[in-house]
């Protein structure tokens, strides 16, 4: 069979889908991998094991398709920095997105006129997550490993350089560092005099349909993909939308995973007071939205902390979600903030934390879990109305990532939004969305795959909405309340 292979490198594993030439998926496999935290604030990685999930991956898709692909296109995971030496080695473990070590010097930075002349200029929020505020922390703090690295590359870049000994970065993943200028498509000179850095330490800039064959000796060894074509694609955000078939005025995505975020199409970036982002997609379509630091990773720290479970499966999470279907909207007057893990938009606050408000006698687990659930939601949707203020109207969200598989969670987030939720695929949209870059830049179709009908409509019920009108209006005046206080 003749098939397209999508890969997304993400936060927590690898995972390639392949797709036939109907654009229907017709196989997966996913290699986890995982994250470690040796100090407060530090979120780190191997990309070694990151590399070898990747080669895993591959191979296991050779097999199970019984031939390679006709070609291979790339997705990552956003904000990562790795310090490499001139062989391409790693010499310290990868910063994640969810590093906040440099939340401090995001913070004094996010208050001056020169960052927030860099924010409008690149793009990206003034964030602990962005390699901007990470390659200042390692220039103050580490100075030796600063000094010592050859360049200072994402993973992606990392796994390029590892397939053909050259050092790319797509305009995709580069507009999410901080140091991408959209308007000119090159590196920023303010954002780059920020750091201290010459900009041969970065990686050569290319389009997202930038395409390459031929892998390294090294590479080829691992392979049975030799002569196949990979196209570098773009971020996992932004894919997310392609693959989601977001790309039209009104849509919006929403992708929940460990972290989440909502996002839409736009003909050109925005910025604003709220610092929402604008990525590239291709050369004519930007990703404008906001990310929220709490999704899954909520749920997890209330299956393990709420619920006594060391270690969660299936089985719990199915016995979480019954739950809290059994509490009535509102949780009985109790809200969550989630901050668990601090927050990104609208807030920017790597040093927000979460609360309950309005705990009573007859509040019990269940109550605490589906005011948890309703927080995530809460979270979501003060971003969606907020990039709607900006954006235009959105009359339609196309969702992705784990929370797809809850009905339970999909329920709410239509309840809680008044939107209705379109699910297009259960398969991971960032990988697709890869695939469907690739299929165009490798010229297998003179445009994107269209869109598909549904697999499943979320409608929301009118009367929740309004329960949850008067919820989301009392969560949106806690952490201005409590901000100060923590």
């Amino acid at each position: 069979m003749k098939y397209i292979l999508g890969i997304d490198i993400g936060t927590g594993s690898t995972k390639a889908v392949a797709l036939d030439f109907r654009y229907q998926p017709v196989g997966s496999c996913q290699q986890h991998y995982s994250t470690f935290s040796l100090l407060p604030g530090y979120s780190e990685q191997d990309p070694e094991a990151i590399w070898m999930a990747f080669v895993e991956c591959i191979n296991e898709m050779v097999n199970k398709m019984g031939a390679a692909p006709q070609v291979i296109g790339l997705s990552s995971a956003m904000h990562s920095v790795i310090a490499v030496d001139a062989a391409g080695a790693a010499l310290a473990p990868m910063m994640t997105w969810a590093d906040a070590r440099s939340a401090d010097i995001a913070e004094q930075m996010r208050a001056t006129d020169a960052g927030m002349k860099i924010y409008e200029a690149t793009g990206t929020p003034i964030h602990a997550m962005s390699p901007l505020c990470k390659l200042i922390w390692l220039r103050e703090n580490q100075q030796k490993l600063f000094d010592a690295a050859y360049k200072f590359i994402s993973i992606k870049e990392y796994i390029w350089y590892r397939l053909f000994d050259e050092y790319r970065i797509d305009h995709s993943v580069a507009s999410c560092m901080g140091l991408f200028d959209l308007e000119s498509l090159g590196w920023n000179a303010d954002a780059l005099q920020a750091v201290k850095i010459d900009p041969a330490r970065l990686s050569e800039l290319v389009g997202t349909d930038y395409t390459m064959r031929g892998l390294s000796y090294d590479a080829a060894m691992l392979f049975g993909v030799r002569d196949v074509p990979f196209v570098i694609g773009a971020s996992d955000g932004c894919l997310a939308n392609l693959g989601s078939h977001a790309t039209e005025l009104g849509v919006a995505a929403i992708t929940i995973g460990t972290s989440g975020a909502v996002r839409v199409a736009s003909r050109k970036p925005t910025s604003n007071p709220s610092m929402t982002f604008s990525y590239v997609l291709d050369e004519q379509t930007y990703i404008c939205g906001g990310p929220v630091n709490n999704g899954g990773i909520v749920l997890q720290w209330l299956l393990k902390n709420v619920f006594g479970k060391e270690t969660s499966g299936p089985e719990d999470y199915d016995n979480l979600f019954k739950l809290i279907k059994s509490i009535p909207a509102g949780s009985e007057g109790l809200i969550c903030l989630p901050y668990l893990n601090g927050e990104r938009a609208p807030v920017w606050d790597a040093s927000a934390s979460g609360s309950f408000f309005g705990l009573r006698l007859q509040h019990g687990q269940g109550h605490l879990a589906r005011a948890v659930l309703e927080g995530v939601c809460y979270a979501l949707n003060q971003v969606l109305v907020t990039l709607e203020q900006y954006a235009g109207h959105i009359h339609q969200i196309n969702v992705s990532g784990g929370f797809v598989h809850s009905e339970v969670w999909m329920q709410l987030l239509a309840d809680v939004t008044g939107k209705p939720l379109l699910l297009m695929h259960t398969e991971d949209a960032s990988a697709i969305g890869a695939a469907y870059l690739a299929v165009k830049a490798a010229d297998l179709t003179p445009e994107y795959p269209r869109p598909v009908l549904p697999e499943k409509t979320i409608v929301p019920d009118g009367q929740t909405h309004n329960v949850y009108k008067k919820g989301f209006a009392t969560y949106s005046q806690l952490y201005p309340a409590l901000k100060d206080l923590t």
